[in-house]
């Protein structure tokens, strides 16, 4: 295998890198402890290369993890097809377990998963071929279901984020620069409003007030955004807003105390003596500066507004990743559960990794090493 684990690691260097001679020498290498050969490249380059090569073993902990947890949950499919059909509780267990895998060891299941492991019939047909199984429930592929799905999510958490920034940085900078006046004690107690208030309590109070005092309700079947964009926003607007409170309560505390430690700073002090218009002095010296411990917070909320989608997605009828998962963890439909839990982790990881090379841009004297 080794031959293999080479062949792999140059491929990896000379997309990411350039040629293995001559690139950068004044440059790091590029994973002197995974590439079996040094390469030189760019600190950039060789940070990205880094933190590509440790997605392999969040992936390998977080399925695996996966698997240990979905496995010592009391019932597993063939219960949850008994309750849904009681008229079937004379079928054959052992053939259904056979059919399933599930008479195999733990750990034959997640090297079939993975495909590492051959299958029953001798082939090789797992994650690492690009097969994410079938579902158990439906008739799909795993990654037919996915496929729809992802998209609605994607679209509520971009434009729940969207709302959620547009709110929090006005705020926040307005209540750093009026500090201790009426509209910045405004600006904060909206912010902890947005941080105390539940997403399935507000969800579910935005449906029900607008029906009893209105009789108005959020359209609650899907339109999609190519037949019809008006439809498609008017749609998501409603649950965008209450998942994007969720994190502009915290982002507007964050760029408000940042903000107010940078405006405080001897250069904030020198521009403002040089009679510099406040816009500029704000955008151009004062944001930039207080942006990344912002940036870091935003990345770490991300998750959390994946999962909140969870609850916002079965309250408004989305049918998204969240409403997917959560209908297969109720089902007990394993393969639905892993490859969302692995998408899921690869999405994680790429943001994580975007919020930290947007450091260089924010502030030049961070260095990759």
């Amino acid at each position: 295998m080794s031959w293999l684990y080479t062949a792999f690691f140059r491929w990896v260097e000379k997309w990411f890198c350039g040629s293995a001679m001559g690139v950068d020498k004044g440059g790091e290498l590029c994973y002197k402890y995974l590439i079996p050969f040094q390469v030189k490249a760019s600190s950039v380059r060789a940070y990205i290369i880094k933190r590509l090569l440790l997605i392999i073993p969040v992936l390998l902990i977080v399925t695996s993890g996966i698997f240990v947890v979905v496995d010592i949950i009391p019932g597993d499919v063939i219960d949850a097809i008994v309750a849904k059909d009681p008229e079937a509780s004379g079928i054959d267990r052992p053939a259904l377990e056979h059919a399933y895998g599930l008479d195999q060891p733990i750990y034959v299941q997640y090297g079939r998963w993975i495909g590492l492991v051959p299958q029953a019939d001798g082939g090789f047909s797992g994650a690492l071929q690009g097969n994410l199984g079938g579902s158990w429930m439906r008739s799909n592929s795993v990654v037919e279901l996915l496929g729809k799905a992802w998209p609605v999510t994607l679209e509520l958490v971009l434009i729940g984020l969207i709302i959620a920034l547009i709110t929090a940085f006005p705020i926040g900078i307005y209540s750093a620069l009026r500090q201790d006046t009426a509209g910045d004690y405004l600006g904060r107690s909206f912010a902890i409003l947005c941080i105390s208030v539940p997403d399935f309590w507000l969800g579910t109070m935005v449906i029900l007030f607008p029906a009893l005092w209105w009789g108005y309700m959020p359209p609650i079947m899907l339109i999609h955004f190519t037949e019809n964009p008006i439809g498609n926003l008017r749609m998501f607007i409603v649950p965008s807003i209450v998942l994007g409170m969720a994190i502009s309560g915290l982002t507007m505390r964050m760029t408000r105390t940042m903000m107010l430690e940078v405006l405080r700073q001897d250069y904030i002090r020198t521009a403002w003596a040089k009679g510099l218009r406040e816009r500029v002095v704000v955008l151009r010296h004062a944001l930039k500066n207080a942006l990344i411990p912002v940036v870091t917070v935003i990345g770490i909320q991300i998750p959390y507004l994946i999962g909140a989608a969870v609850i916002v997605e079965n309250i408004f009828c989305l049918s998204g990743v969240g409403r997917l998962v959560l209908t297969a963890l109720l089902q007990r439909d394993e393969p639905v559960i892993r490859g969302v839990g692995l998408v899921l982790a690869v999405v994680l990881v790429l943001i994580n990794l975007v919020v930290d090379l947007s450091y260089a841009y924010l502030d030049p004297r961070v260095h990759y090493k």
